[in-house]
C-alpha cells in the first residue's frame, strides 16, 4: 500500500538498510520506507522472516539479506554486497536488538555480554561499516539508532538499559565527529508498541503494559515507522545528535494522570485549598 502520510516518491532513489527487519518495528519501518519509494535492504539473523518482509514491500523494493550484526565479517559482507548491487547507502536504521527480563542479581557475565554485544557492539559494527565504506566516501548519509524508553532505567533489564544508554551517547558523539562528512545521526527511543515482541514477557507484564503509559495505549508500529520516514526525507536534513522519544509520555510518568490515590470523590485531580483574603 502507498504511504498514508507521505507524498508518493518521497524517497525515490534512496537505498536504506534496516536491521532487525524481519518483524515488529523493523518490518513496519521497511514497509513504510519502501512505500515512500526507497530501495530497502532488510537484514537479520533468520532468512525466512526477512523474505516475508521483502515480499510485503511496495513494488518489489524490498531485499532480504541474512546477517548477524554481532559478527564483523558478516557485517562487512552485507555492506559490500549492498554497495556492489546499488552503489550507495543513504540511510542505515539500526533497529536490531533484544534483551531478556531478569533481576540484575541473576544476570551472569555471559548474559550481560550477550545483550551488550547485540545492542551496543552490533550497532557500532553496522554504523562503522556503513560510515567508512559508504557514507564518508559518498559525501554523507543518515543513521538512525533505535533505543528504548523510559530513560530512567528499565528494572529487570539492567543489561539493556546500560547498552541502550551507551548507544544514545554514541549517537551524540558521532554526530559531532562525523558532521564534517555530512553524516547525520539520530536516536529514536521507542516506548511500548503493539508488536509480537511484547508477548514474550511474563503475562502480567505484557497484558498490563498499556496501563503504564499516560496515554493508556500501546503505540502502533506505523507511528514509529513514520518518524523514520520523516528523518529519511528532506525534512530530516537538519536533525542530528538528538534523541527523539516516541512513547506516549511514558518517559515522563508511570501510568495515567491523575492516579486513583490522587483524585477526589468525583475523580478529578486533588488540588490545594487556598485561603481567601
Amino acid at each position: 500500500m502507498p504511504s498514508r502520510i507521505f507524498a508518493p516518491g518521497l524517497l525515490d532513489g534512496q537505498v536504506i538498510v534496516v536491521t532487525g527487519g524481519g518483524s515488529g518495528l523493523g518490518r513496519a519501518t521497511a514497509l513504510e520506507l519502501a512505500a515512500c519509494g526507497a530501495r530497502v535492504v532488510v537484514a537479520g539473523r533468520r532468512q525466512e522472516p526477512l523474505d516475508e518482509t521483502a515480499a510485503l514491500c511496495e513494488s518489489g523494493r524490498g531485499e532480504a539479506v541474512a546477517c548477524d550484526i554481532r559478527e564483523e565479517d558478516q557485517v562487512g559482507s552485507l555492506i559490500d554486497g549492498v554497495l556492489e548491487r546499488h552503489g550507495q547507502i543513504d540511510m542505515l536504521v539500526n533497529n536490531a536488538g533484544g534483551q531478556y527480563m531478569t533481576p540484575a542479581e541473576d544476570i551472569t557475565p555471559k548474559g550481560f555480554r550477550t545483550v551488550v554485544r547485540l545492542n551496543l557492539e552490533g550497532t557500532w559494527l553496522m554504523t562503522h561499516a556503513v560510515a567508512t565504506k559508504a557514507m564518508i566516501p559518498g559525501g554523507g548519509g543518515k543513521i538512525v539508532n533505535v533505543t528504548l524508553s523510559p530513560h530512567q532505567g528499565l528494572p529487570g533489564m539492567a543489561h539493556s538499559s546500560a547498552a541502550r544508554a551507551a548507544v544514545e551517547n554514541l549517537t551524540r558523539v558521532l554526530s559531532i565527529e562525523w558532521a564534517r562528512y555530512g553524516i547525520r545521526l539520530t536516536a529514536l527511543a521507542a516506548g511500548h508498541f503493539a508488536t509480537e515482541a511484547i508477548k514474550k514477557y511474563p503475562k502480567p507484564v505484557s497484558e498490563g503494559v498499556a496501563r503504564t503509559v499516560p496515554m493508556q495505549r500501546l503505540g502502533e508500529p506505523d507511528e514509529h515507522a513514520w518518524l523514520v520516514a520523516y528523518l529519511a526525507s528532506p525534512a530530516g536534513d537538519y536533525h542530528s545528535g538528538s534523541v527523539l522519544t516516541v512513547d506516549g509520555a511514558r518517559d515522563n510518568w508511570l501510568g495515567p494522570w491523575p492516579p486513583e490515590a490522587l483524585t477526589d470523590a468525583g475523580g478529578d485531580p486533588l488540588k490545594e485549598e487556598r485561603r481567601s483574603k
